[in-house]
């Protein structure tokens, strides 16, 4: 089941970040089609927000066609995001571990990395970013 982070720092609203987290799991494989997604009452208690800020997040997944309510039941995946392989992915991801670390064990910090790979994507994907970004 995922477990939803937020980053206060952030300038992106709360329930965007609940709607990306949830569409992250979906590419990676860690939801899948029929799984359930956390009841709005422990999301909301244990980021201590406001419920309908969970239930707008729910409800803008649901409008994506990628989540269905069932009421009294609760949320669960009915699509995925997934492409390629997930054995491509679990080896993509290792890979990425180990340069994350190297990265690491040479003094960059978290925003260090995220910049790198951002500006990294824009420039090597400057079409393919705008494009997924309207």
């Amino acid at each position: 089941m995922i477990e939803f982070v937020l980053d206060g720092r952030s300038k992106v609203n709360t329930y965007v970040q609940l709607v990306q987290q949830v569409k992250q799991a979906l590419r990676v494989g860690l939801l899948a089609p029929g799984d359930q997604l956390p009841k709005v009452r422990d999301v909301a208690q244990s980021l201590a927000i406001n419920p309908n800020t969970v239930l707008k997040a729910y409800r803008e997944l649901e409008l994506e066609g990628l989540v269905e309510g069932r009421p009294g039941v609760g949320t669960f995946v009915t699509a995925t995001l997934a492409r390629g392989t997930l054995a491509d992915q679990a080896e993509l991801r290792a890979e990425l571990v180990d340069w994350v670390r190297r990265a690491q064990a040479v003094g960059l910090t978290t925003e260090d990395i995220t910049a790198l790979v951002a500006t990294t994507m824009r420039a090597t994907f400057p079409a393919a970013l705008q494009k997924e970004s309207a």
